[in-house]
């Protein structure tokens, strides 16, 4: 594994048990060129060859449903997870981690507040705060002592949990923010982070970046299309025939 993909970190969407891709209208289910949804276990298994950490975003508890703890069970057993079940209460973030997930991840998102936080901090220091915003604003409004996302990290950071996720929506990461986060602890870029972005890393000092698979399951996809059927390749050649 190179310096690079150690620094990278695979953000793998699940919804009711299927794989799932940011597309036009939200999240949509990753099929494989026949069709087929993509097996979640196979692709957790992918991810896991390329990079040592996989960032798991539970739809269904994000979404405020019950969070899909057998598949998280059954992935975490064989692929160091952080996982995001969409926690509003410190209870709700432990429930996470016994899943076997090596963090869990809050959110501004979902989490009712710096309260949560804090007694989520109590009990666990396995803890991962993703920062979500919009337009450089953190919401929801007077949930945190600033909108600001630097503040939003200092505040946090302040109430114990140190690894922070920014996570800008709908724009490109702001590196001078993410320069300012990291200069206080560990940080991970996300949301809009892609790929083409991971040059950028490194002299923002941040740890990694947290990045969607869509592209890595499609390239995947055509490369299996492109690869010779056992079929074909065991064929006999026109020259063998004929000399058999």
């Amino acid at each position: 594994m190179d310096a690079m993909a150690s620094k990278l970190v695979p953000c793998m969407l699940l919804r009711h048990g299927q794989v799932c891709v940011p597309g036009p209208n939200g999240p949509e289910v990753a099929r494989a060129r026949t069709g087929e949804p993509l097996d979640p276990f196979d692709v957790a298994d992918r991810l896991a060859r390329d990079y040592p950490l996989v960032y798991l975003v539970d739809l269904d508890g994000v979404g405020g449903g019950q969070p899909q703890l057998d598949y998280l069970q059954e992935i975490a057993r064989d692929v160091p997870l952080w996982v995001n079940a969409g926690v509003r209460t410190a209870d709700q973030a432990i429930d996470a981690l016994v899943t076997g997930a090596r963090r869990a991840v809050l959110s501004t998102a979902t989490l009712q507040g710096p309260k949560e936080l804090r007694r989520a901090w109590k009990l666990s220091t396995e803890l991962v705060f993703e920062i979500e915003y919009h337009a450089g604003i953190v919401g929801p409004p007077g949930t945190w002592q600033s909108a600001d996302p630097v503040a939003v990290a200092r505040e946090t950071r302040g109430l114990g949990p140190d690894h922070i996720i920014l996570s800008p929506l709908e724009a490109d990461p702001n590196w001078s923010q993410v320069r300012a986060v990291s200069s206080g602890g560990p940080t991970w870029v996300g949301g809009s982070f892609s790929l083409r972005d991971a040059a950028t890393l490194a002299e923002s000092g941040a740890s990694g970046g947290v990045f969607q698979i869509g592209d890595l399951l499609a390239q995947d996809e055509e490369e299996s299309a492109r690869a010779p059927t056992p079929s074909s390749r065991d064929a006999p050649r026109d020259d063998e025939t004929r000399t058999s």
